[in-house]
């Protein structure tokens, strides 16, 4: 067991995979695709989305969703407690459960796990953000936050005994409450432990958009110093993304390649892992 901890430290047959969370995107296909990974000796950690699910139970029980942006640009949806209650119900609750529903269909031993559970991530807690209203800066505080730890030895463990880790938010704070948070964090946060050899990202659209509204300005390959420039010409959650793929680089020492790609395609994982997207490097 300690060997096989020590490949992970390595990056060796490691590929972590954040699986967006529209409405499209193709769950059935990715998880035929893990089957096949495995069966490839691979590891695999995914983390999931679920906004699409959120938003319309939120529209159904009558909740407001509040999207905030603060000073520096970084948009977010306001965390209040009903908000954490609904991402409860739809990340953790009804989305985890139907991915590893489809994962155990095609014979992959996955195990759903929130951030809350055995601490798997854990993080603090927001102290404020400052964002703008009727011209004044004011300091809003949610039940939101940064990850700052991965329980690696749990998870270690799983991946050794064969399971797949299939995560997602809220995740644990400091002080024991479910907090939400942004899964291209805690992708970073678990390339920083892991050292994967391949992180891929499905997203609603063929890869990585020079035009988010053109689907035919597919940007084939970036470079991993190209990423500071594009953070300033970017705006919203694009700009959190991007701020967050540079911590993934900023984070490894192995020569890590990143994958954005189509995840409504048959075969999400595999076209992805052969160019079909953007590749980052």
């Amino acid at each position: 067991m300690g060997k096989n901890r020590e490949q992970y430290n390595k990056g060796i047959r490691m590929i972590i995979i954040k699986v967006g969370g529209g409405e499209s995107i193709n769950i059935e296909g990715v998880c035929q695709d893990l089957k096949t990974l495995i069966e490839k000796d691979e590891k695999i950690i995914l983390v999931h989305g679920a906004n699409n699910l959120r938003d319309s139970l939120a529209e159904k029980l009558g909740t407001k969703k509040t999207t905030i942006k603060s000073l520096s640009g970084q948009e977010s949806v306001f965390s209040d407690k009903e908000m954490i209650d609904l991402i409860m119900m739809s990340y953790s609750g009804l989305r985890n459960k139907i991915i590893v529903e489809h994962c155990q269909q095609k014979g992959v031993n996955a195990i759903g796990l929130s951030g809350l559970d055995a601490r798997v991530i854990s993080g603090e807690r927001n102290k404020g953000i400052k964002t703008e209203k009727n011209g004044k800066v004011i300091l809003l505080r949610d039940f939101s936050g940064k990850p700052k730890k991965i329980n690696k030895k749990f998870l270690s463990m799983l991946l050794d005994e064969g399971y797949v880790p299939i995560l997602t938010i809220p995740i644990l704070d400091e002080n024991g409450f479910a907090i939400n948070s942004e899964n291209d964090d805690i992708v970073a946060l678990l390339q920083k432990e892991f050292q994967a050899k391949s992180i891929i990202q499905l997203v609603e659209a063929k890869g990585f958009l020079e035009n988010q509204e053109d689907e035919s300005s597919l940007i084939k390959n970036i470079s991993r110093h190209e990423l500071e420039k594009l953070e300033t010409s970017v705006s919203g959650r694009m700009k959190r993304k991007i701020y967050s793929l540079k911590k993934i680089f900023q984070s490894t020492d192995s020569k890590i390649k990143v994958f954005i790609s189509d995840g409504r395609t048959q075969n999400p994982i595999l076209d992805a892992l052969n160019g079909m997207g953007t590749t980052i490097q």
